[in-house]
């Protein structure tokens, strides 16, 4: 193993540290614009700003839409969406910056800085680094912990949610594989919060917003109306762009911001890509970030899954994870990316730096295949030349993806029953996980009623499906419903677990985490 991943670090950093000498690409920026815009037509998106970088200047400003569907407020360069993961390359910046100042080392145990801090393994506990936490390697499965983070709001505290850690069982062997995780990235906010005595929010403010003039990004608790401009997320429900999880007036400081919690604006993200396409700022006389750091961020620290889309469209030769970056290569030329997905909310930020370009998509509507149609179109308008193709020649080989693989959406809403007086009597009472906390399955009217403690929206009702039982959500903001396992010990059950009904739903419903005990009977 150790062999297989150092060949890859080998390939990575040649990959991003090589030289294409391929700058003299022309792009027409109305080609872009005009990308952009079949886009919003072919999905129906509600809104969209995106943004492209090239040698150190802005080429293009385009945006579409509306902030909140329907009501003529304009999507402009200043709106603020939810960036989501992008939040985690700042992360790692705020990190990086400590590191430059002498306040940490990647290779710090966490417990030097977190002496609270625990993983349910003790050598774990006692090994892993400050750079464990970034990297996707801790041997959780992938989203472990995220029902503590969503649906939101809840009740968890950035607190609860790490304490909450020692409890999670691991998949894997520490460092053995990639496997992608939002926990130990607060973990990591925290730790740079401990090194300085200063909150995380400020934190970010004052190491990344600010000496980078990203004037619009905010973080922790604020104001909607106080800061204005603000794009909400929208789902697509019976043919139209409907609003959802719609903010509240003060936007509260939840225990996910280092993972995936900051708001940033078009203007603010291409600053961003601006800073990190620069390749003299290390040079300056005081730097932001040093050369040393940058290459850190840079670095293939963990090998990731190269698909076969990856091969088929982009040529690719490996995939590696740096510090709250994604690595590779496309069309013979590296390739430095996240993406952040949140209910009804994406957005994508791709590097070309031997290309000196940087390309910004952010999107406040269900756009999981949008996003990878039009940053693929956009991207290959530098990397393939003549060659590149459309958004609809994406598409189309999406729609050929999903005929080949002959596999259909599995039907979630099966012919339901109500549970037989049996099946009540052995699952009711009150049960206790020891990171989610406690959740009452009890008589409901005529049924039974499954009631979250610590997360609201978790409340749903358990009904019969050929035999077994699930738990169908109220709330229209859950939309993986979950199977009821429930072991059985003298007519009643004395453990309880969960399964995502469709076991290719988004991995942050992790139910197959939660193991249940009886706490006692329904109150």
């Amino acid at each position: 193993m150790p062999t297989r991943i150092a060949r890859w670090i080998l390939i990575a950093c040649l990959a991003v540290t090589g030289q294409a000498g391929a700058r003299d690409v022309q792009v027409d920026p109305a080609r872009l614009a005009s990308l952009v815009d079949d886009a919003v037509a072919h999905y129906a998106l509600p809104g969209i700003a995106v943004g492209v970088v090239v040698d150190g200047e802005v080429m293009l400003r385009h945006t579409r839409g509306e902030l909140r569907a329907g009501q003529s407020e304009p999507v402009d360069a200043a709106t603020l969406f939810k960036i989501a993961s992008n939040s985690k390359a700042m992360t790692a910046a705020v990190l990086a910056r400590q590191v430059d100042a002498g306040l940490l080392r990647w290779d710090d145990p966490v417990v030097r800085h977190l002496p609270g801090f625990r993983m349910a393994d003790d050598w774990v506990t006692r090994e892993i680094q400050v750079r464990d936490l970034l990297i996707h390697n801790s041997g959780l499965g992938p989203g472990a912990g995220d029902l503590m983070l969503w649906p939101s709001p809840n009740r968890f505290t950035r607190e609860e949610v790490i304490h909450g850690l020692r409890h999670l069982q691991p998949r894997w062997s520490f460092r053995s594989r990639y496997a992608y995780d939002n926990t130990l990235y607060i973990v990591a906010g925290e730790v740079a919060a401990a090194v300085t005595g200063v909150p995380f929010d400020v934190l970010v403010r004052r190491e990344v917003f600010e000496p980078l003039g990203m004037t619009r990004c905010q973080a922790g608790s604020w104001s909607r109306d106080a800061v204005g401009n603000v794009a909400q997320p929208h789902a697509r429900i019976d043919g139209r762009n409907v609003v959802v999880r719609a903010d509240d007036a003060m936007i509260p400081d939840e225990p996910m911001m280092a993972a995936g919690g900051l708001r940033c604006s078009l203007d603010d993200m291409l600053r961003w890509a601006q800073v990190w396409l620069d390749t003299g700022n290390a040079q300056a006389e005081r730097p932001w970030l040093s050369q040393a750091q940058r290459d850190a961020a840079w670095t293939a620290h963990m090998p990731m899954p190269l698909g076969a889309r990856m091969r088929a469209w982009d040529r690719s030769h490996f995939s590696a994870y740096g510090y709250g970056w994604r690595l590779t290569d496309v069309d013979g030329t590296s390739k430095v990316s996240h993406t952040g997905t949140l209910k009804g909310m994406y957005s994508a930020l791709t590097l070309l730096p031997e290309r000196g370009v940087g390309i910004v998509v952010l999107i406040n509507g269900d756009a999981d295949e949008a996003r990878t149609v039009l940053v693929q179109a956009l991207v290959k308008q530098f990397t393939d030349g003549a060659g590149s193709h459309d958004v609809a020649y994406y598409a189309g080989l999406l729609a050929a993806e999903r005929a080949a693989s002959g596999t259909s959406a599995v039907d979630t809403r099966l012919p339901a029953r109500t549970p037989t007086a049996r099946q009540i009597a052995s699952v009711a009472g009150r049960w206790r996980d020891p990171w989610f906390g406690s959740v009452d399955v009890c008589p409901h009217k005529v049924g039974l009623r499954f009631v979250s403690e610590r997360s609201p929206k978790l409340q749903g009702d358990v009904v019969a499906v050929d035999g077994r039982l699930q738990v169908r959500w109220r709330d229209d903001d859950v939309d993986v419903d979950a199977w009821l396992i429930a072991s059985p010990a003298h007519g009643s059950a004395s453990a309880l677990h969960m399964a995502k009904v469709d076991p290719d739903a988004d991995f942050s419903y992790d139910f197959e985490d939660l193991a249940f005990v009886r706490e006692g009977d329904c109150r």
